[in-house]
């Protein structure tokens, strides 16, 4: 392709860009292709011969278009927010244009001094101390995953790294019983074996028991297992729960245990001093993770992993083969050290883009009208004889069904998922489900930048319509 033609075409999608954005809720937001549909367009074979762009571009839109779903949708109210912004897009695009690959200083100093000061003014921007550094990952998976190896080469004095797991301690990770998980699969990968993962019941408002932390801990050390790492949830996936971090430090402390809290999603809150209340305790911790991607309107991937030891991070991951060794390396952050992979995105870029472009006074005051309005619609659904909530509101999910008094529970659990499928079905909202105690649940969070209280109305109008015509 030619720079002129690039240039025209990219002008062209740029004018896509700025349409879709635009227009975005007037697509259905949950696709409604059936399994098999898009593959059976393209294609089996590769094309010998290049083809014109404008032919590949009418294919984008004909046959993948109809097949996503549409997470940029003020209506998309389903899992979590993962909504990007207008100043992230176009730092994005300068990532892809420049193709940095920040592995070492040298590679490309910006994207490393850059991301230096991101983790400062992200740190400040929530609230935490001094304490902490960091560096700016793919996904709260791989954070949490460099805390769990951080804390077993720490116990280990690096020796599972020089010599494997023969004749050392069997060591006990814990967690709630509704932690992510993603702590399942990193307890696996990392060797432990998934049955020294020890999860921890829960109270009414889905938030870790610590005396009952303390319990399983005491029965470890009293079997001799060894206590390693202790997960708290500053927001759990499923309710945005938060767990008593401060009890929890306090445990990990008198016992000589790694405490990591994930803040992934609800983190977002902690930039309004009001809602710092979820981090009380979050000083004890030895690691956390927050991900921008999530409620902070930056694009995936975009995930921040501080820690209080960093030397420990570094010696747990470092290898240093003569060629990534340069004069600069005693001097500099070189981040190809703080996780598993060498290769990194310029991430830092298009953080930075957002924390200007919004400026930490509009992106409090978006958090805190999601907040507001969540608040609103949780009275709505307490108020509503035919609904009820199953969860409190911490931040901006609500978890709540169907329930009018005249059905059993598994005849409820039929009618909220029957519920469910006929409000996506709609195409005018989507929204999620989860299980608590037995009880289907309707899972709602709206969490993108240009979300309005009448998005909100008009989703709990629908989804009681729905329900009254399904009775």
């Amino acid at each position: 392709m030619e720079i002129e033609e690039f240039r025209k075409h990219a002008h062209a999608m740029v004018d896509w860009m700025a349409d879709y954005l635009e227009n975005v809720e007037e697509y259905p937001v949950l696709s409604k292709v059936k399994p098999g549909e898009i593959k059976a367009q393209l294609p089996k074979q590769f094309p010998d011969k290049p083809e014109e762009f404008s032919s590949i571009f009418k294919d984008f839109e004909d046959k993948i278009m109809p097949g996503i779903t549409h997470w940029e949708s003020p209506n998309f109210f389903a899992y979590f927010p993962a909504s990007k912004s207008k100043p992230s897009i176009l730092g994005e695009m300068l990532m892809s244009v420049l193709g940095t690959q920040g592995m070492v200083w040298l590679t490309s100093p910006a994207a490393t001094e850059l991301e230096d000061r991101m983790m400062e003014w992200m740190r400040d921007l929530l609230g935490l101390s001094k304490d902490w550094t960091g560096s700016i990952q793919d996904t709260a998976s791989t954070g949490t995953f460099n805390a769990l190896i951080t804390a077993r080469e720490k116990a280990c004095n690096f020796q599972i790294n020089e010599k494997g797991f023969h004749r050392m301690p069997s060591y006990r990770i814990y967690a709630s019983e509704q932690a992510h998980s993603s702590i399942d699969k990193n307890v696996k990968i990392a060797g432990f074996g998934i049955n020294n993962l020890v999860k921890i019941p829960v109270d009414e408002n889905f938030a870790m028991i610590p005396e009952k932390l303390e319990e399983k801990i005491q029965k470890d050390i009293d079997s001799g297992y060894e206590p390693l790492f202790i997960l708290g949830a500053l927001g759990t996936t499923g309710t945005t729960a938060v767990d008593p971090l401060e009890k929890i430090g306090q445990i990990a402390k008198k016992h000589h245990i790694w405490f990591h809290v994930d803040a992934a999603y609800s983190g977002a809150a902690l930039i309004c001093p009001e809602h710092r209340w979820m981090s009380k305790g979050l000083e004890l911790a030895d690691s956390m993770v927050f991900n921008p991607h999530k409620w902070m309107f930056v694009n995936f991937d975009c995930s921040l992993y501080y820690v209080k030891e960093p030397d420990l991070l570094k010696q747990t991951y470092s290898i240093t083969p003569e060629y990534l060794k340069t004069d600069a390396d005693e001097q500099v952050n070189n981040y190809r050290d703080w996780h598993i992979q060498l290769g990194r995105r310029f991430r830092a870029l298009k953080l930075w883009f957002v924390l200007r472009e919004f400026g930490a006074d509009k992106l409090r005051s978006i958090i805190h009208n999601h907040i507001k309005w969540a608040q609103w619609l949780e009275k709505e659904i307490e108020n509503s004889p035919d609904f009820e909530m199953l969860a409190p509101v911490p931040v901006n999910l609500l978890c709540f069904r169907f329930n009018n008094g005249k059905m059993n529970e598994n005849e409820l659990n039929q009618f909220n998922e029957q519920l469910l499928k006929q409000v996506n079905a709609t195409g005018k909202i989507f929204i999620t489900h989860t299980k608590l105690n037995g009880k289907y649940t309707l899972r709602l969070v709206g969490g993108h930048p240009e979300l309005t209280k009448g998005h909100l109305e008009i989703a709990w109008k629908l989804i009681q319509d729905t329900a009254h015509k399904t009775q």
